[in-house]
């Protein structure tokens, strides 16, 4: 081989590198986060609301499409059943979800809230809302 014919694929070599060494952690990968949160807001409007239930189907293809988008974006399924095993930012998206609803006016013992909740964001047709229907 020629050296700038190796020099080019030690080129490619790196460059091809580069972007998988860039990631961010996935726990703090906005599109991801904000997926989970959707989802979250939804299952939590789901357990709380008698007259809203989920699209299961749909909610599945969701998440099918969270894991999808990351392993696109150069993370590895170690890391993609890291986030998903990970209790601690678990509880703290189920934090930020119900601190949310409190503000929006859901408080827990009163399904009008969770409703209410859900109505607008199934009008608003928000990825929370493609996750829920009225019944």
């Amino acid at each position: 081989m020629t050296r700038l014919t190796v020099a080019a694929l030690f080129g490619l070599t790196v460059f091809a590198a580069a972007p998988a060494a860039a990631l961010v952690p996935l726990h703090q990968n906005e599109r991801v986060v904000n997926s989970f949160y959707a989802i979250g807001l939804a299952d939590e409007v789901r357990k709380n609301c008698p007259s809203i239930s989920p699209r299961l189907l749909r909610a599945y293809n969701y998440l099918k499409s969270i894991e999808s988008y990351a392993r696109n974006a150069g993370y590895s399924d170690a890391q993609i059943e890291d986030l998903t095993e990970n209790k601690a930012e678990k509880e703290k998206l189920r934090a930020k979800v119900r601190a949310d609803l409190v503000r929006r006016g859901a408080k827990p013992g009163s399904p009008e809230g969770y409703c209410s909740v859900g109505r607008e964001e199934i009008k608003n047709d928000t990825a929370s809302g493609r996750l829920l229907k009225e019944n």
